[in-house]
């Protein structure tokens, strides 16, 4: 009878059958869960599989179930941004909170990197993915879609006719929290730095500013920056926003890579932060944690985001009918999950002498 520690070939199903004095099909549905097998039969199949050391092939069960059991998480942010000082930490951050939730329904959770053309995400075995804050025309959306596998986004999709579930990130109520906190530390004068794309994020984040300004009569100072171009790229715009105009009290860079460079743009131009410019962000990350000095940041809800964003998927997949949606979560795997409010964690940047005092 051969083990898996004879030398000789694996054992396969029919090993199981033989030993068994059963049929192949039975032992596959003892070994799978499926049909009307006996308790007892399937309990006595699965101690003669283990003994024997049978693995089960798992592209053949693919093809039996027409599921991978697998989901990916997919972005196309570029790596300047996600990667370096902030060491994945949005999209890992969100992976460890999608991973536990998908363990609890037996799905694993595939990381897939930054996605442009080309890449893997055409030949990953999965059922469906979680996309990450999409762009328009995003490329990992493209991608799905070329592949007809269903997807959710985390963060609102901004392509004209996308209709996916999605997770609501409360865009533009993030920006209205962190010019409130810029407000009552005595900004009158605050700039946008937003990315060039059109990401719910800076979509949502300039509607917000120029909704706000025009309540306080401020000036609706924008100023855009490629996310490609990381923290270099946040330095050029808020070097040359300072050049341009040299009253700007706060900068609201949403991108924390851009953040870190404006912090580095405006000493240089010879200002003090906070005293002479505040600096925020949206994400609380290692970048700004370990800023100096650290970033006020606001807490997004990640592990929350993406517990939500994976019972929409599963919802669409009928892999979590019977065990129920997340808080917030949509189990039809229509529609959209909103987090929890937002909340702003103040730091030096952004606190002057006289609040701290």
């Amino acid at each position: 009878m051969p083990t898996s520690g004879s030398g000789t070939r694996p054992p396969t199903i029919a090993d199981v059958a033989k030993a068994a004095s059963v049929s192949r099909t039975t032992v596959s549905h003892a070994l799978n869960g499926l049909g009307k097998v006996d308790p007892r039969t399937r309990e006595r199949i699965k101690k003669i599989a283990a003994d024997l050391g049978y693995r089960p092939n798992l592209r053949a069960q693919r093809l039996r179930r027409g599921q991978a059991k697998a989901i990916a998480l997919a972005s196309s942010m570029p790596f300047a941004v996600a990667g370096g000082p902030s060491r994945l930490g949005f999209y890992m951050e969100v992976a460890a909170a999608a991973a536990e939730r998908a363990l609890v329904h037996d799905y694993a959770l595939v990381l897939v990197p930054p996605v442009q053309s080309g890449s893997a995400l055409y030949s990953l075995d999965i059922d469906g993915a979680i996309v990450v804050e999409p762009d328009e025309n995003d490329a990992a959306v493209a991608q799905l879609r070329e592949r007809h596998l269903p997807y959710v986004a985390l963060g609102r999709p901004v392509s004209p006719g996308d209709d996916a579930p999605y997770v609501d990130l409360r865009g533009g109520r993030v920006v209205e929290l962190l010019l409130e906190h810029l407000r009552e530390q005595g900004a009158r004068r605050p700039a946008l730095i937003i990315g060039a794309g059109a990401r719910h994020s800076a979509v949502d984040a300039r509607a917000a500013f120029e909704r706000v300004a025009a309540e306080h009569g401020w000036v609706p100072l924008v100023a855009t920056a490629p996310e490609e171009g990381g923290e270099q790229a946040g330095y050029e715009r808020c070097a040359a926003l300072l050049a341009d105009h040299p009253e700007t009290d706060a900068v609201c860079a949403l991108v924390d890579a851009f953040a870190v460079g404006a912090v580095r743009a405006i000493r240089d131009s010879g200002r003090r932060i906070p005293d002479d410019v505040m600096v925020v962000t949206r994400y609380d990350g290692l970048r700004a944690r370990t800023c100096e000095p650290p970033l006020t940041a606001v807490d997004l809800h990640l592990d929350r985001a993406a517990a939500d964003a994976v019972e929409l998927l599963l919802g669409r997949l009928g892999g979590a009918a019977d065990a129920g949606g997340g808080p917030g979560a949509d189990a039809t795997g229509t529609g959209a999950a909103t987090v929890p409010e937002p909340r702003v964690i103040p730091r030096a940047s952004s606190l002057r002498v006289t609040a701290r005092a």
